[in-house]
């Protein structure tokens, strides 16, 4: 049953069962904390479940040392959130409202009773879930964007926040209400990203973000882990909850944030279970908590650079930073990404009116102005169609004729028939306009040449496979794509002609670009990869 949309308010008043109170006394310690002390402070790690025997914890205003919420954490219930499965940092400053007294159970021990108590774990994964998606809504953090709609590096900072559903407030710099005034008028008029109440980043990048947050965990290079999956896409996450579920030692590697080409998509309307459609950031966030409830690990935003072999048949991974890390077997679920047009001036506009994905985030800069997409498929019809909400009109280039070889018919008929959309065909972009942010674009059509303003172009065309790292361990085609199954002379389907190297999702040879198809080749193959690490043990014994 799906739990993680419940409402907040209705868990608020389910205590939990005197078993499972029980047994989190057994693994913790009784503390009192005086009233006015501070029970969790910003940037601490979630590394203790709290629970509440008598008095209150309130949430409180880092900046002027007030209430912040109107109700409190009282006796039966407990603190914390979904960052308490992976020791993230916990964003919210907690104080003791009058005397209190708590039950603290360390983190380890409280996941390990979890997973003894699905109960137990259901109710406390609803309510840790829940609460983060209210933090996100309500923007309760203590993590501060200022000025994504004047700098490409904070606009990628707050990108990478949204997308991984991590809580943040955003500040336009020509925002006209009283706190945005009052929060440019305190870091100078300069875009920059905040951390707590005093941090603040002159250079802000998502991997400065995640390791404030606890995201960019600490990896043992000592430790070999039974699979690294690299990539956080529909597949990956699959593999995670799959891998996690059966005891396989899992580590995810990301490196940009969970979710992957699907993470870009505002609505996915034809996956199943979905009949009014999710967003692929929510779809791919769901999968996640799951997998972080098995034990699987996330580690982002970090990128692999290369492979190589052991000689006991072990991979070891170089990461970004020079970091090394091993398993026994790999699993490639990078996916794919939209390739660049060969246009003059594209790097210089990246985030600056020229996008690769459609958000919430991406949307608001329509306002006001003209959206061009590029593409024909799923992802940029989906796009357009989202897009039209905000846009003053939205203009879908399409290179070939027709929209039925790429794109499903449920959404092109939408397109066809909806007059705040033009879709050109036989049509390119030729040329941008614009120095610090995009002004217009050249639209070329078989007859035709014409300038149209707009400062929102979003670029979907293509799919450029992510597969450089592999160090040519294992084979691909001429287009980068992996070799899997007969193609790569193997009797599974996604065996790789590597031992110990499997592919699943888009970045495979011959995949179906679908998210489904995805979620089903990443928890089938955990099978595969179980048994394999089965024989290679015992080979090793």
């Amino acid at each position: 049953m799906e739990t993680l949309g419940q409402d907040l308010e209705t868990m608020r008043r389910v205590p939990l069962a005197p078993s499972h109170v029980d047994a989190i006394c057994a693994i913790g310690r009784e503390v009192s904390y005086p009233a006015g002390s501070i029970v969790m402070d910003i940037g601490e790690p979630l590394d203790r479940f709290v629970y509440v025997l008598e008095g209150e914890i309130e949430v409180v205003d880092p900046y002027t040392g007030k209430r912040l919420l109107p109700s409190g954490l009282g006796p039966t219930q407990f603190a914390g959130e979904i960052g308490f499965l992976n020791r993230s940092t916990n964003y919210l400053k907690m104080r003791a409202a009058v005397d209190t007294r708590v039950i603290e159970a360390p983190r380890e021990d409280m996941l390990a009773l979890m997973s003894q108590v699905p109960e137990l774990s259901d109710h406390v994964l609803t309510v840790f879930a829940a609460r983060r998606r209210k933090q996100f809504e309500l923007k309760n953090s203590a993590v501060k964007v200022v000025g994504a709609d004047r700098d490409p590096q904070v606009q990628a900072v707050e990108r990478f926040l949204s997308r991984n559903r991590i809580p943040f407030q955003s500040f336009d710099m020509d925002g006209a209400d009283p706190e945005t005034v009052e929060v440019c008028s305190l870091i100078g008029h300069e875009p920059s990203v905040i951390l707590g109440t005093d941090t603040r980043l002159d250079d802000p990048t998502p991997r400065k973000v995640a390791q404030y947050l606890g995201l960019d965990l600490d990896i043992c290079a000592q430790h070999t882990y039974d699979l690294l999956i690299v990539g956080g896409g529909p597949a990956g996450v699959a593999a995670a909850v799959y891998a996690g579920s059966e005891g396989i030692e899992a580590l995810v590697i990301e490196d940009t944030a969970v979710g992957g080409q699907a993470g870009t998509s505002s609505r996915i309307e034809n996956y199943m279970g979905f009949p009014t459609g999710i967003s692929g950031t929510d779809l791919t966030w769901r999968g996640q908590v799951q997998a972080m409830k098995f034990g699987t690990r996330f580690v982002m935003p970090r990128r692999v650079e290369a492979m190589a072999r052991r000689a006991d048949g072990s991979y070891c991974a170089t990461l970004d930073d020079g970091d090394e890390l091993c398993a026994r077997a790999v699993l490639v679920a990078t996916g794919v990404q939209y390739r660049r047009l060969p246009l003059d001036h594209l790097e210089a506009l990246e985030g600056a009116g020229v996008f690769y994905s459609a958000t919430e985030m991406e949307a608001r800069f329509c306002n006001q102005t003209e959206a061009v997409v590029i593409g024909g498929g799923n992802s940029a019809g989906q796009a357009a169609m989202f897009l039209s909400r905000a846009a003053a009109h939205v203009h879908l280039v399409v290179r070939s004729g027709s929209l039925a070889a790429s794109m499903s018919s449920y959404l092109s008929q939408r397109l066809e028939a909806d007059p705040r959309i033009t879709i050109h065909y036989h049509s390119e972009v030729t040329a941008l306009h614009g120095d610090k942010w995009l002004e217009a674009i050249t639209l070329k059509t078989k007859d035709t040449e014409r300038r149209i303003d707009t400062r929102a172009l979003f670029i979907m065309i293509g799919a450029a496979p992510n597969t450089d790292w592999l160090s040519g361990l294992a084979a691909t085609d001429d287009k980068g794509f992996v070799l899997t199954g007969a193609a790569a002379g193997q009797a599974d389907d996604f065996a790789t002609t590597a031992p110990g190297i499997f592919g699943v999702g888009d970045v495979r040879a011959g995949s179906v670009k679908r998210v489904a198809s995805a979620v089903g080749e990443g928890s089938v193959v955990v099978s595969r990869i179980w048994q394999y690490l089965e024989d290679m043990r015992a080979a090793e014994a």
